[in-house]
């Protein structure tokens, strides 16, 4: 009989532990709480520089940085998200939104979807590259790592689209890669891309490549492009850095800064520092809202061309010339300065404001 009673007892307590642990298991799967931001502050407070700026849909901001991951701004305090919280990479390249309100990071290591507190991570490259890319589509576009190729995200698989490279490599281009640089679409929906070596233009049905022949570039000129824009009347701003800024309209390419004599005479045309008065390395471009075009130059500070006249503006009185990394129109027609020292400047009509 004890023998019984004991035989039972042991049943029901392994009954009950089985019950805990099956329970623990499923709250472990099905319980996932929102990520948590690092922290919270009442300022924006990157110190490494402002690559990205974005606002959504709801109006809230966001700030990707050189190496400090992404803040969230709702009007009233920052959030501060990194790797640890889930982001492919602290160095935050790009920034959009989907139709659905997702919000989409270009990292230097890959792509990450922040929604409902979570983030969901691409790796820049698959093991089924893509060489047609009409077999694609997607209005999601990303940088895909230093070599060769975009990634387009289709509403389910990230695809990694390779470029079709010029038959014949300047050997002056040798050192630089097909990383994208820049993409900007077009008023009749083509896609630009900027890479560090070439241009290309995709129409939905040919991929088209811009190198340093098509581009007309002198002899002593190398393409290294840093930005792209194709503004409302249907021209195509290229930011190239040493060369300063190409212009393509229809059928035509020139020099820009060489034309409005933003070069100086001294000048050996690659990354070297520029002298003041110069537009040499323009690494961003932005048309605002009365369709002037603005530049970023590297150590020139902000320029703007009303389609007659070029004005060089100094940003800030401590900093008479930063690093410009990003130009950007907010949802109210701000524009919005991201720089070096990791400060964002809107421009009021005269001078730069510090923001946020």
């Amino acid at each position: 009989m004890d023998k019984k009673i004991k035989l039972i007892y042991l049943i029901l307590i392994l009954t009950l532990n089985f019950s805990c642990f099956e329970k623990k298991s499923l709250e472990k799967e099905t319980n996932k709480p929102e990520l948590v931001a690092t922290s919270k502050a009442d300022t924006l407070k990157f110190t490494s520089g402002v690559r990205a700026i974005f606002q959504d849909s709801k109006g809230n901001y966001w700030f990707g940085s050189h190496n400090e991951g992404v803040s969230f701004y709702n009007g009233n305090s920052f959030e501060y998200f990194t790797a640890n919280e889930g982001l492919s990479d602290n160095q935050i390249r790009s920034i959009q939104e989907d139709k659905n309100g997702k919000i989409w990071f270009g990292t230097a290591r890959g792509v990450s979807v922040y929604d409902k507190g979570k983030f969901t991570n691409y790796p820049f490259i698959n093991n089924n590259p893509i060489f047609d890319w009409n077999k694609t589509n997607g209005d999601l576009w990303f940088n895909a790592g230093a070599e060769d190729g975009i990634n387009r995200f289709d509403g389910i698989n990230m695809n990694h689209l390779i470029f079709p490279k010029p038959k014949n490599k300047n050997a002056d281009n040798a050192d630089n890669t097909y990383g994208v640089t820049g993409i900007s679409k077009d008023k009749d929906g083509k896609i630009w891309i900027a890479t560090y070596a070439a241009l290309f233009n995709y129409d939905g049905k040919i991929v088209k490549i811009f190198d340093k022949e098509n581009l007309n570039l002198k002899v002593n000129e190398r393409l290294h492009i840093r930005s792209v824009l194709a503004d409302s009347k249907g021209r195509i701003w290229i930011g190239n850095n040493g060369i300063g800024v190409l212009l393509m309209e229809g059928n035509s390419t020139i020099n820009f800064s060489e034309k409005h004599h933003l070069i100086h005479p001294t000048s050996k045309r690659n990354g070297n520092k520029s002298e003041p008065g110069t537009l040499e390395h323009p690494f961003a471009i932005e048309e605002d809202s009365e369709g002037n075009i603005w530049f970023g130059d590297l150590y020139t500070g902000a320029w703007k061309y009303d389609g007659k006249t070029l004005t060089n503006y100094s940003i800030s009185d401590k900093l008479s010339n930063p690093m410009i990394w990003t130009i950007y129109k907010d949802n109210k027609n701000n524009l919005l300065f991201g720089i070096a020292d990791g400060n964002i400047f809107r421009f009021n009509g005269n001078t730069f404001e510090k923001q946020f």
